[in-house]
């Protein structure tokens, strides 16, 4: 078993990863600057963990003697081996309970297992680390302050001036949670909501939303910003706002409709099922309008109002295009598109439903297939003898069959094989067998 031994306070020379780590010399690389004098356990009477800071503070560029080789992870407990090499003691423990008597990076074998708590080294990260800790919490204290003063100038200030305001307003909340407090303490959030209405600009109403969406609105601030007339703000800016206004209008929205009291009239506009399919067709920034979009489609009205624009055949011709995580999205939105009897008209009449929902059986996920059988039944069943000959000549019957072999639902196999049957009708049974050919499921 290792035998672990404990070092002291070695001076200003620490021996690491095989070589001499200079503290006097990375001082002045800026590594350890301002760090080494004073005492940085404490601040503001907080006792500070190292555990806790690195967590907080989830760096990304961190100097690379106190990152542990096994699991590139900045180290809390570090311990050197006789190889002079050094690690976290958790992740070289593991190392020998796996049987391996050798150092991990150096592959040398071990001469002696000896692990040594390298406290020199745990001293500098933790100074290191506390510097930076103190830092970030001086910023955001400096941060809610100056969100205050922001939220002050913005009840005087007008035109372009108000609009600076709120961008400075915009990258304090983005960066700082204190900021974001500041915000819903001084009455912000309220301010804000001002904005919001008939006369809006463009360019406040971006800033307003982008700064909305960061902030945890309450049930009471969420009813307010449900009020028409701001709703109608919203809905413009996602049919006339930059990408990234659009996307955080979407956000805004959804968040709206967590609401247990949210009405779906609300939703159900043209103008905003309009913005929605602009952004669908979008491909860097489909998913967030197909999230919404699915969500708006729980609505009957929205239903019928999506079928109206044209979204169907825009939705079928996409499905090749789209990843995974969209398709099942897009699948859903069909598939409850085809409950009403304009959406099963329009779905059949969709020359590229057909082929393009038989290929998705059995591929993505089993919610996919279930979306996907649901969408052909309806189509087949508006038109069984147009409908299911095409189906069929897709390969549908043989992707039934593997569906009803495989390991999913039974409500599933059983809308499989109603959906084979159905199939089957135009068919004698020589022929339709003949169609059932397994090698179609792997075109």
């Amino acid at each position: 078993m290792p035998m672990f031994k404990e070092d002291g306070i070695l001076g200003i020379e620490v021996r690491l990863d095989g070589c001499i780590l200079d503290v006097d010399r990375e001082v002045k690389d800026g590594i350890f600057s301002g760090i080494v004098a004073g005492n940085c356990n404490y601040v503001g009477g907080e006792k500070l963990d190292l555990k806790k800071m690195i967590e907080e503070l989830n760096m990304v560029e961190v100097p690379s003697v106190f990152i542990c080789p096994i699991s590139l992870e900045p180290m809390k407990d570090p311990v050197t081996l006789c190889t002079g090499q050094t690690y976290e003691q958790s992740n070289i423990l593991k190392w020998f309970s796996l049987g391996h008597y050798t150092c991990p990076t150096t592959m040398q074998e071990l001469w002696d297992d000896t692990l040594t708590s390298n406290k020199t080294l745990l001293h500098l990260i933790h100074m290191w680390f506390s510097q930076k800790y103190v830092q970030m919490r001086k910023r955001s204290e400096d941060a809610y302050g100056r969100a205050s003063e922001l939220l002050g100038s913005l009840k005087t200030v007008k035109g372009q001036s108000r609009i600076l305001a709120l961008k400075e307003l915009r990258g304090v909340v983005v960066r700082h949670c204190l900021g974001r407090k500041a915000v819903v303490e001084e009455g912000g959030v309220a301010l804000l909501f001002s904005f919001l209405g008939p006369f809006t600009s463009y360019g406040v109403g971006c800033e307003v939303v982008s700064i909305l969406v960061n902030l945890d609105l309450d049930c009471e601030t969420k009813r307010e910003l449900m009020q028409p007339a701001k709703m109608s703000s919203i809905v413009d800016l996602l049919n006339e706002g930059s990408v990234e206004t659009k996307v955080n209008c979407v956000r805004l929205i959804e968040t709206l409709m967590e609401e247990s009291d949210f009405r779906a009239q609300i939703v159900s506009s043209h103008s905003l099922l309009a913005a929605l399919m602009r952004l669908v067709r979008d491909k860097r920034h489909r998913f967030p309008g197909l999230r919404l979009l699915k969500l708006v489609c729980t609505s009957e009205k929205a239903r019928v109002l999506t079928v109206s624009i044209g979204a169907i055949p825009q939705l079928v011709e996409l499905i090749p295009a789209l990843n995974p995580e969209s398709v099942e999205l897009a699948l859903f939105v069909l598939d409850a598109l085809s409950s009403v009897p304009e959406g099963r008209q329009a779905l059949k009449d969709c020359s590229g439903t057909i082929p393009n929902v038989v290929k998705l059986l059995m591929r993505v996920s089993e919610n996919c297939t279930e979306h996907a059988l649901s969408i052909l039944w309806c189509v087949c069943k508006v038109s069984p003898e147009e409908c299911s000959p095409v189906a069929v000549e897709a390969g549908l019957a043989a992707k039934l069959l593997l569906v009803i072999q495989s390991g999913c639902s039974p409500a599933l196999k059983q809308r499989a094989s109603e959906l084979l049957k159905l199939c089957s009708l135009n068919y004698s049974d020589t022929t339709f067998i003949s169609k059932c050919k397994l090698t179609r499921t792997m075109r």
